[in-house]
């Protein structure tokens, strides 16, 4: 088949795909398709229609690319245009991690695979409900024992799904430790010296980190949190027996 021909095919795959498609499973699947042809596609073909479907929707006129994430090809709508797409989808593009949860799965991202008495140890707080949370997310799987360890406890690892919803391809595209922080020893800013008992209770932070007038009321400012999501009561993560 000639590449004019290939590229139609492997633009509906992509699209019609619920989960990212790597080359191989694209040469695999066109092959099937036309199985009755004597010349079947090679990876090479797919490889170089790859790139010509890239260069094709990073034009302006479409609102959609098609990039590499979570291990293969997807078709997804440019940046640009998440404000828009937001109203449509209403919560589900305002839904976000708790900081609890975030916290066990940055652990499981640059140590895996690690076990939960591993990550317990690192966060100081028992971590059940969370890893239970990122099982159910599916942003983490179990992937095996430690057979080192008594018990033989269960090791976590990231999932493709972690990777999708990251937009990496592997565990080795995260940023590197150094890049994201320094070897400075930072002091915190006690933003409390100076202030009497009573204004010290009326310390309120909004969304965006602000600091608000001490007079002012927390009703009067219901967007204010310090947390990422809101979790019920007895949901977030209780301090560590160990």
């Amino acid at each position: 088949m000639e590449l004019s021909e290939i590229i139609p095919h492997i633009e509906a795959l992509i699209f019609s795909s619920e989960k990212p498609l790597e080359n191989t499973e694209i040469v695999e699947l066109i092959n099937q398709a036309f199985g009755f042809m004597d010349a079947q596609i090679t990876l090479e073909q797919v490889n170089t229609a790859i790139e010509g479907i890239c260069e094709k929707y990073q034009s302006s006129f479409y609102p959609f690319e098609v990039l590499q994430s979570g291990g293969g090809w997807q078709f997804l709508t440019k940046k640009e245009f998440h404000p828009t797409i937001a109203q449509l989808n209403g919560e589900k593009f305002l839904k976000k991690l708790s900081t609890a949860s975030l916290e066990t799965l940055s652990i499981i991202a640059y140590k895996q695979p690690v076990t939960k008495g591993e990550i317990e140890n690192i966060r100081g707080v028992n971590s059940d409900y969370s890893v239970q949370k990122l099982l159910e997310k599916e942003l983490i799987i179990i992937s095996g024992r430690n057979e080192n360890l008594p018990g033989k406890p269960l090791v976590y690892a990231t999932s493709k799904n972690f990777m999708d919803y990251f937009g990496i391809n592997s565990p080795a595209d995260l940023p590197k430790i150094n890049d994201i922080s320094t070897n400075e020893n930072i002091e915190p800013t006690h933003i409390s010296k100076g202030l009497s008992e009573e204004d010290k209770n009326h310390l309120i932070v909004n969304s965006q980190g602000a600091l608000l007038e001490n007079d002012a009321k927390k009703e009067e400012y219901p967007d204010s949190s310090t947390e990422l999501d809101i979790e019920k009561e007895g949901d977030q993560d209780q301090p560590s027996e160990d």
